[in-house]
């Protein structure tokens, strides 16, 4: 499957390639990074392959980011239309400044207007909230991002890392109002974190909004890079963002992954992707490439075919501890439909429940 076999995003019309290229790494200001000529390089090669997903937001290495991008952009104009341009807001841009920052109308509207600067552009295509701000009333926030969509300087908006009750409050206030609806869900999600599908992955399904996985190689631990025999070898520059992940579990599925890239004569990084887009609701994967041969090794996650033992082996290595009451519903079907199948679901019989021990009162 290649990059140009599009999907549309959550209850919309927009269609995104089926893996999103993440551009956090852009610029060398945070200490680590590509180079602007090495962003660019890897920009035309997503181009090249049919990609048109692009993901930024205003804090990635203090807006130089936004600005490579906008470059690019401005180089030839022709690539607007073609790309679908994200990025976020929430994240401040000005130290000491209270209203620099989070989701209230006031940053919004500022953070866009800048964002559009450095974009180079007079619309973004997805505006993300990249965190939820508790000090903020949600209304405030939507009702503020609906007047950006009819303004036209936004299309689409989403949320980042918001907790499920909030993210449906937002989007049923939405509808109930007429404004914007959200289409796209970014958060966490990969083998080494499941645990968004407790609350976030069936509210999404619930109520159309697409998910787009962001980190789904763990900060690379899920890359295969990191091995139980190499403890003692230096980690990478992220350091802690490591080295609290690296636990027995974690070892075991970055072994399994490892088997399983043996079988199918491709990588882990790949598996561990190909993976993730099987997973219900997930419509584009953020992939964070810091060199070229990053991102083909990414990009070939779209031509791996997991069987059916290599996704079941998978689930259940890295099935996640999920909150009440997840676990309990699971349980539930026993005393719902005993016995039977219902939507592809079998539910073990109920011993309590045998004609020759029930009484109807």
């Amino acid at each position: 499957m290649p990059l140009t076999h599009y999907v549309t995003l959550g209850r919309s019309g927009l269609r995104v390639s089926p893996l999103c290229l993440g551009t956090m790494t852009f610029g060398e200001d945070w200490g680590w990074g590509s180079s602007e000529p090495d962003s660019v390089a890897i920009l035309n090669r997503y181009v090249e392959l049919g990609g048109n997903f692009i993901d930024t937001a205003n804090v990635y290495t203090f807006g130089h980011s936004e600005s490579i991008i906008g470059n690019y952009l401005a180089a030839d104009r022709s690539r607007r239309q073609r790309l679908v341009v994200a990025t976020k807001f929430f994240g401040t841009m000005q130290s000491g400044n209270p209203n620099a920052g989070g989701s209230g109308r006031k940053n919004i509207v500022w953070a866009c207007e800048e964002s559009l600067r450095r974009l180079r552009t007079d619309y973004i295509d997805l505006y993300w909230m990249h965190c939820w701000d508790y000090h903020t009333p949600i209304d405030e926030t939507m009702r503020a991002l609906d007047d950006l969509v009819a303004s036209g300087k936004v299309k689409y908006i989403g949320f980042s890392d918001t907790p499920a009750w909030k993210t449906a409050q937002a989007q049923i206030t939405a509808q109930f109002r007429g404004w914007a609806p959200l289409i796209g869900l970014q958060i966490e999600y990969s083998l080494l974190e499941r645990t968004v599908e407790g609350e976030l992955v069936p509210m999404a399904l619930e109520l159309g909004i697409g998910i787009t996985p962001w980190s789904p190689l763990k900060s690379g631990v899920l890359s295969g890079k990191y091995r139980r025999d190499q403890r003692e070898q230096p980690l990478s520059a992220r350091g802690e963002r490591v080295t609290r992940v690296l636990n027995e579990r974690a070892y075991s599925i970055v072994e399994l992954l490892a088997d399983i890239a043996g079988e199918a004569a491709s990588t882990s990084a790949r598996i561990a992707l190909s993976w993730l887009q099987t997973r219900p609701g997930v419509s584009s994967t953020i992939i964070g490439a810091r060199t070229l041969a990053q991102l083909e090794d990414n990009i070939g996650a779209l031509d791996v075919k997991l069987t059916a033992q290599q996704v079941d082996r998978l689930n259940q290595i890295s099935e996640p501890q999920l909150n009440f009451p997840s676990g309990f519903l699971k349980q539930s079907r026993v005393f719902r439909n005993p016995g039977l199948v219902v939507n592809g679901e079998v539910a073990a019989s109920d011993p309590l429940l045998t004609d020759d021990r029930r009484r109807i009162y």
